[in-house]
């Protein structure tokens, strides 16, 4: 066989070879965090007020009392409402299960779920930002998403105390109009990725302004407690029904994130080269965008606000797999979790019986991991 022909038989090989999503690298990452998650949540579920063996919260967690009665799933997945149309119970109508089984489903699995979802969250939505700004050093809040929840939720606790149960709701729809301002600032006939990061700290720093000024006149310090520990991020109480909030909206902006993957990595070729591939750049850029706030939003509407997981999250997974898209959001669903279980089980148990925001403790973490980076890379910034 020729050279010619040889080459012609092999290019559609190197081409699967190209395709093929899972490799060693993504395999390690996969696994290894979810060995993690699984890890951490055992502990999560076995320790606390009432305290059980790691053996005794498996045999909770597998209780056949609650996996063959779909009564049961039915309440915890879409609540009592919809289990009482659909089958006529209440809650207070189904079958007994044992203490340990309804402290690990009823108290503590939602809150390991819930790390889940914001782990995937603020890591994917870490990626898009990157990936739209072309700079490693962006996060889930570039674009001021943060700040302008963090107003709205202390508006709320502080004058409009009636909207309370509408918190999480309120929360996203600050993060979405801090990022419409940003990026009607940004516009001057089309935006960059510089302009889009300039603009999200200068409202980033006249949002942070206006909280500073709720805080100095409230004189409620129970209202103060409770937003500090929003704006620090908190899974300290949330229930199924913050599940049911993020799940769906979850789901969404993941798939998403995973069919844009190729856009994703058209952006960091440039705007002029990704323009001459007929892209357009401004209506893909500011999809993407719209994805990375959704994503954001809903992480900060069942936990409020948490630092760096979407900075330091993409960056290690980047490291391991490379650049393609991807295998860098489909390796950040998987670390991006792990790494948010682990940081609620310390903030959790590190201080027992007090809690502290898990904010605070992916800080702990993000820090030191943020200098060591500036130490190691020479040049550091742009992908």
């Amino acid at each position: 066989m020729s050279e010619v022909q040889s080459e012609e038989v092999s290019a559609p090989h190197a081409q699967r070879r190209e395709r093929r999503l899972f490799d060693a690298k993504l395999l390690t990452v996969c696994l290894g965090s979810a060995a993690v998650v699984a890890g951490s949540a055992l502990v999560q579920l076995s320790f606390g007020a009432y305290s059980m063996t790691i053996g005794q919260a498996w045999v909770a967690l597998f209780d056949p009392a609650v996996w063959l009665d779909f009564r049961w799933l039915l309440n915890f997945l879409f609540g009592e409402e919809l289990l009482t149309t659909l089958t006529g119970y209440e809650v207070a109508d189904l079958p007994e299960v044992s203490t340990a089984t309804h402290v690990v489903w009823n108290l503590r699995l939602p809150r390991v779920l819930v790390a889940i979802l914001v782990g995937m969250n603020l890591a994917v939505s870490g990626v898009i930002f990157q990936a739209i700004t072309r700079n490693e050093l962006a996060s889930p809040f570039v674009l001021g998403v943060s700040s302008g929840a963090g107003l709205m939720v202390l508006l709320v606790l502080t004058v409009f105390t009636g909207l309370s149960a509408f918190l999480p709701i309120i929360a996203s729809l600050g993060g979405a109009i801090a990022f419409v301002i940003v990026y009607a600032i940004a516009w001057n006939h089309g935006t960059s990725p510089v302009r889009l990061v300039l603009a999200g700290v200068v409202v980033g720093a006249v949002f942070g302004s206006l909280q500073t000024a709720l805080f100095v006149f409230t004189d409620d310090i129970g209202v103060v407690q409770q937003a500090i520990s929003w704006l620090n991020g908190s899974l300290t109480g949330v229930s199924w029904q913050h599940v049911r909030i993020a799940l769906p909206w979850t789901v969404v902006a993941m798939g998403a994130a995973y069919l844009s993957s190729r856009q994703l990595d058209v952006l960091l070729l440039g705007e002029g080269m990704a323009s001459s591939l007929g892209m357009s750049v401004e209506r893909v850029r500011f999809g993407l965008s719209c994805v990375a706030v959704l994503a954001a939003s809903v992480s900060i509407a069942v936990a409020g606000i948490i630092s760096f997981v979407g900075l330091i999250v993409p960056h290690i997974v980047r490291n391991v797999v490379g650049s393609d898209h991807r295998r860098l959001v489909v390796g950040c669903l998987f670390a991006g979790p792990a790494l948010m279980v682990a940081a609620d089980v310390g903030a959790r148990l590190a201080l027992n019986p007090v809690q502290i925001p898990v904010g605070i403790v992916t800080g702990l973490i993000g820090g030191p991991y943020f200098l060591y980076l500036m130490r190691k890379k020479k040049q550091l910034g742009d992908l």
